[in-house]
């Protein structure tokens, strides 16, 4: 006889019902999370920037940039950045897509040029790769736990 046949109807039921649950919580588990951060424009705002433009004019249509940078007497720069992540399930966010919109500005505050960028565009800069050295060795978890079993233990306790 069948193991299925030999439990009783109502607890099959409670029992195909929790695998059914617990199928369903592996494969949420597996979708990634879709996070978006920093600026998003709305659609067409970028395409409506000119040279020319006054820098209270390209505010006025884009708003706050992320962040500037200032040029020595070249006039400054604007960019509006945002990006895309995605998350796994317990693993940490990988960045999929990044935008990057500069927009640089002559010394009387014009629109001198512009130029979108994208995550193919950009160079991982390592700021400091050296690690500072440990004495000793390093214990995994398990050891750490079971180095203490069977040693010298102290009176009274």
């Amino acid at each position: 006889m069948s193991l299925l046949k030999a439990i009783n109807p109502s607890r099959r039921q409670f029992l195909t019902g929790l695998a059914g649950i617990a199928a369903l919580s592996l494969v949420s588990a597996c979708t990634p999370t879709i996070d978006h951060r920093g600026y998003l424009p709305r659609a067409g705002d970028l395409q409506r920037v000119r040279p020319g433009m006054s820098k209270s004019e390209v505010e006025g249509l884009l708003g706050s940039p992320s962040t500037t940078a200032t040029i020595n007497n070249s006039g400054d720069s604007y960019y509006y950045i945002s990006s895309k992540f995605e998350t796994s399930g317990v693993f940490d966010p990988v960045e999929t897509e990044r935008s990057v919109f500069a927009i640089r500005f002559d010394q009387f505050d014009q629109v001198q040029s512009f130029a979108q960028y994208g995550l193919q565009d950009g160079q991982i800069v390592d700021i400091n790769t050296r690690k500072t050295p440990t004495r000793g060795r390093e214990l995994t978890i398990l050891q750490q736990i079971f180095s203490n079993v069977g040693g010298p233990s102290l009176p009274g306790f």
